[in-house]
């Protein structure tokens, strides 16, 4: 079976998944991917990082890529443990925020490895292309 990517457009879940999205500091969800959360998937107003319903809140709005990597990071110690449920990571910091797939992918990079985690296609080629220019597979 090959590798398995988040939708473009993601409308329900299994009771196992999570969406995951780009938030701000203050939880204020109310464009892009964190409005989705907010209407569709539990996304809590006024919390702006972690698992809230079936959604999972990265900020992504507070300054350059180095501030949204603690807040990646502590998702994928939170999907290592969270085992049983698959997690659909949208284009977060991608839409509102600015930032290119360039710049975000690569935060992602364990994610990659990760069964449970679903990256958007344009994040994982850009993964599969630094490995490839790295000289490493996983």
């Amino acid at each position: 079976m090959g590798r398995e990517y988040t939708p473009d457009n993601i409308t329900s879940l299994g009771p196992d998944d999570i969406f995951v999205f780009g938030s701000n500091l203050q939880g204020n969800h109310a464009g892009g991917a964190a409005r989705v959360a907010r209407l569709k998937f539990g996304a809590v107003q006024g919390q702006g990082e972690g698992i809230q319903g079936q959604s999972y809140a990265i900020p992504t709005m507070q300054g350059g890529v180095d501030t949204i990597r603690p807040y990646v990071d502590r998702f994928i110690d939170l999907a290592r443990e969270w085992d049983q449920n698959t997690f659909y990571v949208t284009r977060i910091g991608c839409g509102i925020a600015g930032f290119t797939d360039e710049e975000i992918a690569p935060l992602f990079d364990e994610a990659y490895d990760l069964y449970n985690v679903r990256l958007p296609r344009s994040f994982a080629d850009i993964i599969e292309r630094r490995r490839s220019s790295e000289g490493r597979r996983r």
